[in-house]
């Protein structure tokens, strides 16, 4: 994609228009008035679970999250789903009830979509959502000094290429599901109240893809301590195994030589930073001075939030892993 994009004009010459493409942002942002500005967004992708309830729940809460990811409230979104003729359609209305029970959840409106035949099921939504003009969080913001912290733990990519292999234990598939069912909505709302510099999500180009998306925006470095890094228990087992989803190989081949990684990490807890997320937590940068204030706040947060490194001077590496 990045290199499709590289051919394309810019952003176009539009004082309004808050968040384009500028900086490989999660959503667009753009001003309506001089308290509010429209975030746009699109996600959807393939089934990750063979439940197709759950699966909508996921695709929604994924595409979801890029409004949160910019500071804003959901407000309206549309359905955009493939779907097979050789499916019951009993199926398609389980992968519907799920997207909507999700935006219900978060209090916005399902008004509406878009459905093709497709040989391959596939599903999510376009999210309006709103924001205050000065309140809009981009990825490239981070400031020199601030803290790092990740508000869900990574390997949902591995789990879900070994629940595809059913080489999932059913605790680890439960732990996944919560993790990728789970709104970012409660962390969003901690990090507007406390007040922090910069926030993204962290979803297909992994941890590390997404970090890097950070500090090149921001023209600074992130240090990542790799004993902070929350990962959920199996997904280490499973990555020694070679469960390890294509996309983390492309996210490695993609931030090439731009990351520094300990050689004291073992390659299994490596392959896991560069992990494609679906639906995964937020990265943010807090000034440091607000971290203890914004961790005891993410004590209530559904999953476990950790504090993860530090923003740094650009150095050589964009991203340091020790």
């Amino acid at each position: 994609m990045a290199q499709v994009l590289c051919h394309l004009p810019k952003n176009p010459n539009d004082d309004n228009l808050l968040v384009g493409i500028g900086t490989s942002d999660d959503a667009a942002v753009y001003k309506v008035a001089e308290d509010n500005a429209i975030i746009q967004t699109v996600d959807f992708f393939t089934p990750v679970v063979d439940d197709p309830y759950v699966f909508g729940q996921i695709a929604a809460t994924n595409s979801l999250s890029d409004v949160y990811a910019m500071g804003g409230e959901p407000k309206l979104a549309m359905n955009i789903i493939c779907f097979p003729d050789c499916l019951s359609p009993d199926i398609m209305s389980e992968i519907l009830r799920g997207g909507y029970d999700k935006v219900s959840e978060a209090g916005a409106l399902i008004v509406g979509g878009h459905t093709i035949e497709d040989d391959v099921p596939k599903y999510g939504l376009t999210v309006t959502g709103f924001v205050h003009p000065d309140e809009v969080l981009t990825n490239a913001n981070a400031k020199v000094g601030d803290v790092l912290i990740l508000t869900k733990p990574l390997g949902v990519g591995i789990i879900n290429t070994a629940i595809k292999a059913q080489m999932v234990s059913d605790e680890t598939y439960k732990i996944a599901v919560k993790n990728m069912t789970t709104l970012n909505k409660f962390a969003k709302d901690i990090a507007i109240e406390v007040g922090v510099n910069s926030m993204t999500d962290v979803t297909g180009f992994g941890l590390l893809g997404h970090a890097l998306e950070m500090a090149e925006g921001s023209s600074v470095s992130l240090k990542l301590d790799i004993k902070n890094i929350p990962i959920i228990e199996e997904a280490k087992e499973l990555a020694s195994m070679g469960l390890v989803p294509a996309g983390a190989y492309a996210n490695m081949k993609y931030i090439g030589d731009k990351v520094n990684i300990s050689e004291d990490i073992k390659e299994e807890i490596s392959d896991i930073l560069y992990d494609p997320q679906t639906s995964g937590g937020l990265l943010i940068s807090v000034p440091k001075e607000k971290a203890d204030i914004m961790m005891n706040k993410l004590k209530e947060n559904p999953i476990e939030c950790k504090i993860i490194g530090e923003v740094l001077d650009k150095q050589q590496y964009s991203i340091i892993v020790e």
